[in-house]
């Protein structure tokens, strides 16, 4: 399966299946397009023996198996193997702000304000242990709400963890999601000593982060956070960290939020599109996808512009290595949500992943008890790019691995079938991080 594509003058050729990218001109890309269409080379504007020519370099790259090459043996992937290497702990199902688009109901998904106790935090980091098998690296999110306001576990979770550490032999990666409202020197310098990433929720210029992620007296939150993320940031070195924000139908613009980050000193940025019914007026809806396609390639050109320029920033989802990427088995399979990471609420309770909390239907086991549904954990080993009819002729099927499985069954009621506008931005996403590798290499 070939997928032919342009991007601010680049064009480029994807053999899906082995991963080969190629960046060709005009003539080549036309030809081979045209060829991959089942479409006559010859009816084209060019000369016949440029085409003859073109044609003779594409039988030779489909002979060295860099082009068009056919689908590898599958492993299978139809169980779990049961270890979980990856856990959200929800620190605080409560929070400081009350973000408009919040998918988490400001905090309380559904259940009522509640943080997470000591005992539960520990019961948690046990009981990722006992499931992780022999894998040595685990990853840890301390999640909400918003963890700072339960500042005394996230410290008494992160101690437990190197004692852990140390009894089992394992390596505890350590990640804090924050608003950053409740930041101050103390926990600035323990986030950077003790956190592998940092994830702080910043989007964008003031009037639409103000618009947005108020406080509970109604009130804009950007002359509190900004301040305090650019602390943490100038103090944590080269250490890990993003500044997560997220557009809506009211920022469609959402370039001008990059840039507005980049501009306060942030070059390591995520701007996320919002997850909402599409009856809500922040949604995203299939009308506003010409509108948001150009706006990703806006933003490529000027990623690419400021590279040239010799400042690199890294934008979340236009991160892709086209030449190491992760192995096949994985990208079947996608992000592990319900198989090898799993969420934990403040009772104990498991959920697939932060998005199913509340979803008693999706309810895993408990830390607390120690039970744990195989059941459920198997069909989310099942629903992958191999179960999912959408995505077996889907020529980005091994960038998005059959996509988000909360947004799936948010939208279509099943985690087998994919959100049509999700998949559409994630291609065209995939299309712009391609051209910047694809330009990058050139560069080399």
């Amino acid at each position: 399966m070939l997928h032919t594509f342009n991007v601010n003058n680049m064009y480029l050729v994807l053999d899906v299946e082995s991963g080969a990218l190629h960046s060709v001109d005009k003539m080549a890309y036309d030809i081979i397009k045209a060829d991959n269409e089942g479409k006559s080379p010859y009816d084209l504007p060019y000369e016949k023996s440029d085409i003859d020519e073109v044609l003779k370099e594409i039988n030779e790259l489909k002979e060295m198996g860099a082009l068009d090459t056919p689908m590898p043996d599958m492993p299978d992937i139809s169980e779990s193997d049961g270890i979980i290497k990856a856990m959200c702990l929800h620190i605080a199902h409560d929070c400081n702000l009350r973000c408009k688009y919040c998918f988490a109901e400001t905090g309380e998904y559904r259940g009522g304000r509640m943080l997470m106790s000591e005992e539960v935090g520990k019961a948690s980091l046990d009981f990722l242990v006992k499931h992780s098998g022999n894998r040595h690296n685990l990853e840890v999110d301390l999640f909400g709400g918003e963890p700072l306001v339960n500042f005394d576990v996230v410290k008494a979770i992160v101690d437990y963890g190197r004692e852990l550490e140390k009894k089992h032999n394992k390596n505890i990666n350590f990640t804090i999601t924050t608003n950053g409202v409740a930041l101050d020197d103390e926990k600035i310098d323990y986030i950077n000593r003790e956190m592998y990433n940092v994830v702080i929720s910043i989007d964008g210029r003031r009037e639409v982060h103000d618009m947005l992620r108020k406080t509970p007296n109604g009130k804009g939150s950007f002359d509190i956070i900004v301040p305090n993320a650019k602390k943490l940031i100038e103090r944590r070195g080269d250490k890990e960290y993003y500044i997560r924000g997220t557009f809506t139908s009211k920022n469609l613009d959402f370039v001008n939020d990059v840039k507005e980050l980049e501009g306060l000193g942030f070059e390591r940025i995520s701007i996320e599109p919002v997850v909402l019914p599409d009856e809500d007026e922040l949604a995203l809806r299939t009308e506003h996808l010409e509108r948001i396609f150009a706006e990703y390639e806006s933003l490529t050109n000027y990623l690419s512009e400021k590279r040239r320029n010799g400042k690199h920033i890294v934008f979340f989802h236009f991160m892709l290595d086209m030449g190491h990427g992760p192995c096949l088995k994985k990208r079947i399979k996608g992000c592990g949500a319900g198989v090898e990471y799993v969420a934990v609420t403040p009772q104990g309770d498991i959920y697939p992943c932060h998005q199913f909390v509340g979803e008693t239907d999706y309810r895993m086991g408990s830390v607390v008890t120690g039970e744990l549904n195989r059941d459920i954990q198997n069909n989310f080993a099942r629903c992958n790019i191999l179960t999912k009819e959408e995505c077996k002729e889907c020529w980005a099927k091994y960038f998005c691995s059959g996509g988000c499985a909360a947004n799936a069954y948010k939208y279509n009621g099943s985690i087998y079938k994919p959100h049509k506008v999700t998949c559409e931005l994630l291609k065209k996403r995939t299309e712009c991080g391609a051209a910047l590798y694809a330009e990058s290499r050139t560069e080399e």
